[in-house]
């Protein structure tokens, strides 16, 4: 494997949405592939057809191309993000699984399944490892089954599957990258099927072809696939290969060290993705859930392009990470803090727009929308919302007339002379020259000030009026945003149904 070209692959099944577990899979094969100046793969493993799911393999790849993860070789028909497929492939595992029948490493089984089951509960009981029996292994193969029996029973058509036989008494070694070297007893191991009754290969067999043939270096994926490595590297030595390098991932796990699982939360990506994450925060988040850059480096916030700088799987850990989404959510604000207006602006014109034709406006629609306001808005409210669809719905106060006012914080702030006080201010405002975030905190206070009174007097219930809320960014600059025609209208709107406390 010594100067061989690195390449790498996710292999998903098209059984439903992308996991974040399978994003970070994919992701972490991407970086390696790329820091290595090598070629990243998708291959799609669809031979378990009774689990495939319409559509499924469209979304898995929508999803991979939204984050950024495109593969450098598309040979499906039908566009340039095209993955390989398994099913299209399936004389080829015929072959091979014809030449470790020859070679007496794999074997015809007829069991049905229900002694299959039968076999597993009566050595569950014994307390032993299920494993089959080998009821059907040749008497040529160390066996009890004459060869007279199986060649009776293929002649005869009944189904079958195709077995590989595993070793007595052998050690099944390899050294993880992650994790160091691992040994397998061949005792612990099942007799695997290769091939099934349906004349699909299996998971186990079609992926150690394809990875052998496709001349992966290294395979990298989750944990859970540690349980199948000895099955995997018998077959590379039946037939007389090279092994990759494999790195196995640690899981993701829930804030009580649980498994991540949908019953505690959202665990597929285009969740996240439909909640308002970026592309950018996601990717982020995910890189870090088991890899960090070093002792020292105090860095969170990563491009994809630093990512792929500074990726390399010695900084994975082996211990499980636990999935965080209030980091996710810090990232997601770092990012919005960041991203350039021109950015944040087309992302959420499109959702002003939707929200502008099913409400009223009084505003004009023309200003609203313009690069100039909302550059202002978004300069207001980056420190304050969490998504960029929050520009919009977060603070829709800048784009829709209030409907309602916050009723605790009416009956918070509103005093008997409340109203009397705003109608005195409003000659203020219609006046002043300078309707400037300055500007009106300089003629607020000086409104005040004689009359003996503090600013928060007139602040809270001129913030309520003119936002229905009682919470936002600076007033006086959202009254600037607002402008004076919107600002004096909503106030004068406000007084008029809002009731004095007796």
């Amino acid at each position: 494997m010594v100067g061989k070209r690195v390449r790498t692959r996710f292999a998903p099944s098209p059984t439903g949405y992308l996991h974040v577990g399978g994003l970070r899979t994919a992701l972490y094969n991407y970086l390696f592939a790329r820091k290595m100046g090598g070629d990243f793969i998708i291959r799609i493993e669809d031979t378990d057809q009774s689990r495939k799911v319409e559509g499924a393999q469209q979304n898995l790849l929508k999803t991979l191309e939204w984050a950024g993860l495109v593969p450098d070789e598309s040979p499906s028909k039908g566009g340039d993000f095209g993955p390989y497929l398994q099913s299209e492939r399936l004389e080829i595992y015929a072959g091979y699984c014809r030449q470790l029948l020859e070679d007496g490493n794999a074997y015809y089984c007829f069991a049905t399944s229900e002694e299959l089951d039968e076999n597993r509960q009566l050595q569950m009981k014994q307390g032993l490892q299920p494993k089959y029996n080998r009821k059907w292994l040749p008497e040529s193969m160390g066996g009890t089954m004459p060869e007279s029996e199986t060649k009776k029973m293929l002649e005869s058509g009944a189904p079958y599957v195709i077995r590989m036989k595993v070793p007595d008494y052998v050690s099944v070694w390899f050294e993880d990258i992650i994790r160091g070297p691992i040994e397998f007893d061949s005792a612990t191991i099942d007799d695997q099927v290769l091939m099934k009754s349906d004349g699909f290969p299996t998971y186990h067999f079609a992926s150690v072809i394809d990875d052998h043939l496709m001349e992966f270096t290294h395979i990298i994926r989750g944990e859970e696939w540690l349980p199948s490595m000895p099955k995997h590297l018998l077959l590379y030595e039946f037939f007389g290969w090279e092994p990759p390098k494999f790195a196995h991932l640690p899981l993701l796990l829930n804030p009580d060290r649980s498994k991540l699982s949908k019953r505690q939360g959202d665990v597929a990506v285009e969740d996240y993705i439909n909640k308002g994450y970026s592309r950018e925060a996601i990717v982020n988040f995910i890189a870090l859930l088991g890899w960090n850059e070093g002792e020292g480096c105090e860095q969170e916030v990563y491009s994809l392009d630093e990512l792929v700088e500074r990726f390399s799987l010695e900084r994975v850990g082996k211990a499980g990470s636990i999935f965080t989404i209030d980091k996710l959510n810090w990232l997601e604000k770092q990012y919005i803090k960041e991203r350039p207006v021109a950015k944040i602006i087309e992302t959420i014109r499109p959702i002003l727009e939707e929200e502008l034709s099913s409400k009223a406006c009084l505003l004009d629609r023309q200003t609203i929308t313009s690069d100039a306001y909302l550059t202002e808005v978004v300069e207001l409210m980056r420190e304050r919302v969490g998504f960029e669809h929050e520009f919009v719905t977060f603070s829709s106060y800048f784009f829709f007339e209030p409907e309602s006012w916050e009723e605790e914080a009416v009956k918070k702030r509103w005093k008997a002379d409340t109203n009397q006080l705003l109608a005195e201010f409003l000659p203020v405002l219609e006046t002043l020259p300078d309707f400037t975030a300055d500007g009106i905190e300089a003629a607020l206070k000086a409104f005040v000030e004689p009359k003996g009174l503090k600013a928060a007097e007139l602040i809270h219930p001129l913030r309520i009026l003119a936002s229905g809320v009682s919470f936002g960014p600076s007033l006086y600059h959202m009254l600037e945003v607002l402008g004076r025609e919107a600002v004096l209208r909503r106030i004068r709107k406000g007084m008029e149904c809002i009731s004095v406390p007796a």
